[in-house]
């Protein structure tokens, strides 16, 4: 029961990436008046922000791709997920703190959720070795 779970959430949490790329690519608002990546603190001023959108758009697309196959990994009894969950919420984690606009309102919107998600499964896996599959 508990592979099965954490294989829903792995891919739950991947497919939640994919409503931020609709954000991003501006194919419908998440939030009225939400627009992240827009003002973006590392890439917006370097880039603009439509470019930054479009880089934002490939790193959520990997970032889904990672989760989600995590959750497969999971599901499938293979061994190899636990890496896959771990880069996927490292690159995760990074892209949501470089694409944020840099002010503390509105974390939700800038993806502040995910982040703590992305945490939560980098201490579970990697300090606690949780959870552990005999597989």
């Amino acid at each position: 029961m508990l592979r099965f779970v954490v294989s829903v959430f792995f891919v739950l949490h991947g497919l939640v990436h994919l409503l931020y790329l609709g954000q991003s690519r501006r194919l419908f608002e998440l939030q009225s008046g939400m627009t992240w990546p827009d003002g973006s603190w590392a890439f917006s001023k370097l880039l603009g922000d439509e470019t930054t959108r479009l880089l934002a758009g490939i790193l959520l697309i990997l970032a889904a791709v990672g989760f989600v196959a995590a959750g497969v990994g999971v599901f499938a009894g293979q061994g190899w997920w636990r890496p896959l969950a771990i880069g996927s919420a490292v690159l995760s984690a990074v892209l949501y703190l470089l694409f944020w606009n840099g002010r503390l309102q509105g974390l939700d919107n800038q993806g502040g959720v995910g982040l703590l998600i992305d945490l939560a499964v980098l201490v579970l896996v990697l300090v606690f070795n949780w959870p552990h599959f005999d597989f």
